[in-house]
């Protein structure tokens, strides 16, 4: 696939169409790409990392080994 070319393909049709719904969904989409994933979370959620974070560094946490081993 050539990215430089589906760009361009992609460019031209967006200049073609007058589906004004099509025109902002693509534009909502390409500003999300800019945003930090980060600042799409919610204070809880935000919060809850902070708190797995601190857990792993007092090594808080199970290996995936262990994780998968409760399961099978």
């Amino acid at each position: 696939m050539d990215i430089q070319l589906e760009k361009i393909n992609a460019m031209n049709m967006l200049k073609e169409t007058n589906d004004p719904s099509l025109i902002l969904a693509v534009a909502k989409l390409l500003r999300r790409e800019k945003n930090d994933w980060w600042d799409d979370l919610t204070e809880a959620q935000k919060e809850d990392i902070a708190q797995s974070e601190l857990e792993f560094e007092r090594g808080e946490y199970s290996s995936i080994e262990d994780v998968m081993k409760k399961y099978r």
